[in-house]
């Protein structure tokens, strides 16, 4: 389908856009896909906060390269491009799995910060466990010496109590 000259600065335009928002961009090839695939696919990319497009090859390039990404080859085959807003391996997790689980798709590499990624960084960077996950394990690392010192601050007193309770039990006892 052939489109106007108006309709290709619109749709450059959109993809400026939605690379100037964007912490990562993934790039996944398909093949033989229906509108209910695709549906599907891109039901999954909302849930991560993120969009997919798909996009015009040359159009896409040219968004690139006017945004400032780094290393812009040169796209061949039905792009579906990815654009995580908020949490980027989550959406790579995403384009990995339908990648691994398909014939249809095949993943074609990514920018993280505007830096040309492989698919082997790309399955690396799903890999990862999810930002909440993340943070907590973070978290629990920062807090570890602290409660370490608590614990050790409040273990004689503990201790002491301990001797008062078995005295006062024995004699208790004995009473008895």
């Amino acid at each position: 389908m052939a489109f106007s000259k108006k309709q290709k600065s619109k749709m450059l335009s959109d993809y400026e856009t939605w690379l100037g928002k964007s912490q990562a961009v993934f790039m996944l090839e398909y093949k033989k896909m229906t509108m209910k695939d695709i549906d599907a696919f891109r039901a999954k990319v909302r849930e991560t906060g993120s969009e997919a497009h798909v996009v015009k090859n040359t159009l896409m390039q040219l968004a690139m390269t006017n945004a400032g990404y780094k290393d812009v080859t040169k796209a061949e085959g039905t792009l579906l491009v990815g654009f995580a807003y908020s949490d980027a391996p989550a959406l790579a997790k995403v384009f990995a799995e339908a990648s691994k689980n398909s014939e249809t798709f095949k993943l074609r590499g990514g920018y993280l910060d505007k830096q040309l990624l492989g698919v082997e960084q790309v399955t690396a960077l799903a890999d990862l466990p999810p930002l909440p996950v993340m943070r907590a394990t973070l978290l629990g690392v920062l807090q570890a010496p602290a409660s370490k010192l608590v614990r050790t601050l409040a273990e004689p007193a503990r201790s002491l109590a301990s001797v008062v309770k078995a005295y006062s039990d024995q004699g208790a006892a004995q009473a008895a």
